[in-house]
């Protein structure tokens, strides 16, 4: 891009996740740092429609990085989706004088992104959901926040379990990837954990492992289950009938997206934003901020909503020494 860019919006997209507001933050900061007018679109691409702008400057943004959530608020739209919402999404931004897009968000965000950079759109993408599933980076912001948040509350089922001798099924997050189940159940201690990556096999995946864990001394027990793999509920009316042990169920939900985000999410989105709003002024365009260890780097959007994320191959092996005493 030649022209260079002066005034740039910012939104986010899909779930909500711990360190937005943070990355929020950042993108403002670094813009008014660089010279750039800064924009809020709230809602989403469904407030990018309606014209659901706000200006916003660094005053704005005082604060923000402890703030859990979104104050630029998030929304599914299904109009967005089509070619005619795509191209009067362009349209409105470029009526608002807006010359580039930052959008945070998790796949669908980027495809929309994706989209409207084929409309000429200048646009840098952040990733941030906590389930982890971007393949392209290392770490999306929230997934840190989330996994503590979601660890603690099993370390307090775990000490009432212990108590009664019970058994309990903990339903996290992750329809389509299972790094916050594998993660919560290797830090709690878990007795089993099944993830939608691992077709679920109820005698070997769950059965065996109480068995095992029974001959093995062990009187309580815990399972985490990734929402994507199975119903809690389903998992423990088959441990009631075929074992007889009392099950109980808790089912976390949206407790694990809500609150202050933790240091390493806040530095994360931190500078990722800035990395993002940097990248935008040197003309630079149609990326996804990434992480890798400590580097950041960008790629293509075109190539990051290709990409589908796996399983680290030596997690199964870990998991399965880990498990093997139960």
């Amino acid at each position: 891009m030649s022209e260079k860019i002066k005034k740039i919006g910012i939104l986010t997209s899909g779930g909500d996740a711990p360190g937005m507001n943070a990355a929020i933050r950042a993108c403002v900061r670094t813009g008014a740092y660089l010279g750039m007018e800064c924009v809020g679109i709230r809602r989403g691409y469904q407030g990018l429609l309606e014209n659901d702008f706000i200006e916003l400057k660094v005053e704005d943004v005082s604060g923000l990085a402890s703030r859990g959530g979104t104050v630029l608020y998030t929304a599914r739209s299904a109009e967005f989706a089509t070619p005619e919402g795509v191209k009067k999404g362009a349209e409105n931004l470029k009526a608002a004088g807006i010359q580039g897009l930052v959008a945070i968000g998790g796949d669908g965000t980027f495809r929309g992104a994706y989209d409207l950079s084929k409309e000429g759109v200048c646009v840098c993408c952040i990733p941030g959901t906590i389930d982890n599933d971007i393949a392209c980076t290392s770490y999306t912001i929230g997934f840190d926040t989330a996994c503590n948040t979601a660890m603690e509350a099993v370390d307090r089922i775990r000490d009432t379990m212990k108590s009664h001798e019970r058994c309990s099924v903990v339903e996290v997050m992750g329809h389509r990837a299972g790094h916050l189940a594998l993660n919560v159940g290797i830090a709690g201690g878990a007795t089993g954990i099944l993830i939608p990556e691992t077709p679920v096999d109820l005698e070997n995946h769950v059965l065996a492992r109480i068995r095992k864990a029974r001959d093995n001394g062990r009187t309580f027990l815990l399972f985490v289950v990734a929402e994507g793999a199975a119903k809690a509920e389903d998992v423990a009316a088959c441990i009631r009938l075929q074992t007889g042990i009392e099950t109980r169920v808790t089912v976390l939900g949206h407790v694990q997206r809500g609150g202050s985000p933790l240091v390493h999410d806040r530095i994360v989105a931190t500078r990722m934003g800035y990395t993002a709003v940097k990248l935008l002024s040197e003309g630079v365009t149609g990326q996804v901020v990434c992480l890798n260890g400590d580097n950041y780097f960008w790629t293509p959007i075109e190539e990051a909503v290709k990409m589908k994320k796996g399983l680290d191959e030596e997690i199964a092996v870990i998991l399965d020494a880990i498990l093997t005493g139960c």
